[in-house]
């Protein structure tokens, strides 16, 4: 490998150079045994961007007006539970929240079945922590999914 095709490889990245040697990465939820486009597809990062946005919206003028009454840092910190009892309440049970009904996505198992309660806790709280939200893998689903055993899809 010369200087050129090493220099190459880093500014492309290593999944670029790694198909450049012949790599099959496949689309996004291939592994997961999803379509690659149409509902049931893995979510695209800018539906589920909006639909945290919607949802955070909701959860802070649910804090500010029912629970607070003014804000401050309460506003936010109550927000966060409020966050955190929709997330675990609405994706364990019927798989959506108001965000992501909006944006016509909704979370499953990956085996393609509603989540459940247990899994839509461990992924609420996850999801709360932040960290986790932030690292993907491929399929370009966040830790907090991959520990809860969920996906994000297009409903």
């Amino acid at each position: 490998m010369d200087n050129r095709q090493a220099i190459g490889s880093w500014l492309s990245g290593p999944r670029a150079a790694a198909e450049e040697m012949g790599a099959d990465f496949g689309y996004r939820g291939q592994r997961l045994g999803l379509p690659e486009e149409g509902p049931g597809s893995v979510a695209p990062l800018g539906r589920r961007f909006g639909a945290l946005f919607v949802d955070w919206a909701l959860c802070m003028l649910i804090a500010y007006g029912m629970i607070v009454g003014h804000y401050s840092q309460a506003t936010s910190n109550w927000a966060l539970v409020v966050f955190l009892a929709m997330s675990v309440l609405l994706v364990g049970t019927l798989g959506t929240t108001p965000g992501k009904r909006l944006m016509g996505l909704r979370v499953i198992s990956e085996r393609g079945e509603r989540l459940g309660f247990l899994w839509g806790v461990v992924r609420g709280v996850l999801l709360c922590l932040a960290i986790p939200a932030l690292v993907w893998d491929r399929d370009g689903r966040g830790l907090h999914d991959r520990l809860a055993k969920a996906v994000q899809v297009r409903a």
